[in-house]
């Protein structure tokens, strides 16, 4: 498991507990923290009470299958990663699961332990991927939303005037009044 994710922690969901007890020995050299349950409605419990960082489930469990599980999985914690394994996968069942729940991958048992801990590595990826971009898109609304001010108060102030390369271009007779007000009103806009 790449050292970049060493707190993931993972959710075992599976009604044989020897099948639970294969994956976590098949995966004890990874750096991942395991949490189990043997029914979806332990699961619901768990994941109310402990961050979970990814949910591998069996499809097929009494009382509630893995892709309903999924559904309120995706529902409830959607950044949460969703894996199902199982034992028969049939079309529909795949597009169940894929439809309601929008697990990342389905395994058919028995799944190689390095191709489950490749899939993990690659969903923490792609999720710390998409952290990163929500992160950028708030900082971006919030510069946006100064700029806006800041055009509001002052016409004109945030419009540059730009060369066939793109440089911007500046008068050299008010340019460093220019720039000194406009730094002064960024200044003002960030502390407001």
């Amino acid at each position: 498991m790449d050292t970049a994710f060493p707190d993931t922690t993972v959710l075992l969901v599976d009604d044989e507990p020897n099948i639970i007890d294969g994956l976590t020995r098949a995966l004890r050299h990874e750096p991942l923290k395991f949490l189990v349950a043997t029914s979806g409605t332990a699961a619901r419990e768990l994941l109310a009470r402990r961050h979970v960082d990814v949910v591998i489930s069996d499809e097929q469990m009494p009382g509630m299958s893995g892709s309903q599980l999924m559904a309120i999985v995706r529902r409830d914690y959607p950044h949460t990663i969703r894996i199902i394994l199982s034992g028969q996968s049939s079309l529909e069942t795949a597009v169940k699961a894929i439809n309601e729940g929008e697990v990342y991958r389905i395994f058919l048992k028995p799944c190689h332990p390095d191709d489950l801990a490749f899939t993990i590595r690659q969903a923490m990826s792609h999720r710390r991927l998409e952290d990163q971009s929500r992160l950028l898109l708030r900082k971006y609304e919030r510069q946006s939303a100064v700029l806006a001010r800041l055009e509001q108060d002052t016409p004109g102030i945030t419009k540059l005037d730009l060369d066939h390369h793109g440089a911007v271009l500046v008068n050299e007779s008010d340019a460093e009044e220019d720039v000194t007000d406009l730094l002064a009103a960024i200044e003002l806009a960030m502390k407001g």
